[in-house]
């Protein structure tokens, strides 16, 4: 895509500016997650070329980040179970591509994240919050488990103890406190959120693309590996920093006494 070329219809959900992808996760003033839009934004994350996009910024179009699915269309549809599971499946390719992305995903979130919408938190790198933002589970108010991974990403957030605390007794959680249990990793005010998520993203872009990818990858299978294994990745993955374009920029900047151009 093109500097400002929009993919979707009459309300984009996805629009690239320059090297940010801006991406509408909710629609309406409560935020409401737009699972019609899912599709179209799975295959451009997962078609996302880093040479042309650093970083991706999920913002939604209401006064809340998300708080979650059509609870009114769960409680229509004819065959409640299908229904929510043919969504679920559609949201969790959309978690998944968020998760795989190869550049750092950053968060705008005001108001209310509940939910999907808290779950869509979690899985993203770091998220700006206002002094009003609430987050909350929220599956437990409609009987529901959660979805979304959040029974995963939970515990690794804030740990075992505290996901359990706060999925089983559908905890909220006002912006201060998310803030200490690493949920949102910065707080504003209300008005300057989606302005600080967007510098935050757009600095993100600017910056060391290939070699914030390799960190997002170490850090997402550090869990996975013993230490011996992860030092062992760490050696490759700055070897292969160093003998490209971007550590060559960054040393030469730096013998300088210049701010690097990495774009």
């Amino acid at each position: 895509m093109s500097t400002s070329e929009a993919v979707g219809t009459e309300v984009p959900a996805v629009v690239r500016d320059g090297r940010v992808l801006r991406v509408r996760v909710a629609r309406g003033r409560h935020g409401t997650l737009d699972g019609d839009a899912l599709p179209e934004i799975v295959a451009v994350l997962e078609s996302l070329d880093p040479s042309e996009v650093g970083a991706v910024l999920l913002v939604s179009e209401g006064a809340s980040f998300c708080t979650g699915g059509d609870v009114r269309a769960f409680a229509g549809a004819e065959d409640r179970g299908a229904y929510v599971k043919q969504l679920a499946d559609s949201f969790h390719r959309f978690i998944t591509a968020l998760v795989a992305c190869p550049v750092p995903v950053v968060a705008g979130v005001p108001g209310w994240a509940a939910g999907a919408g808290l779950s869509i938190v979690c899985a993203a790198d770091l998220a700006v919050a206002g002094r009003s933002t609430h987050v909350r589970p929220a599956y437990p108010g409609i009987g529901f488990s959660p979805d979304g991974g959040m029974s995963w990403t939970l515990p690794r957030i804030v740990g075992a103890g505290r996901a359990k605390h706060m999925l089983l007794t559908d905890q909220v959680l006002d912006a201060d406190a998310a803030l200490a249990a690493g949920i949102v990793t910065a707080v504003v005010d209300d008005a300057d959120v989606v302005a600080e998520a967007e510098h935050t993203a757009l600095r993100i872009a600017q910056g060391p693309t290939a070699a914030l990818g390799r960190i997002k990858r170490l850090l997402a299978g550090s869990s996975d590996h013993t230490l011996s294994e992860h030092l062992a990745l760490e050696a490759e993955s700055i070897s292969v920093s160093a003998g490209g374009p971007e550590g060559a920029e960054g040393l030469a900047a730096f013998v300088e006494k210049r701010a690097p151009r990495f774009h």
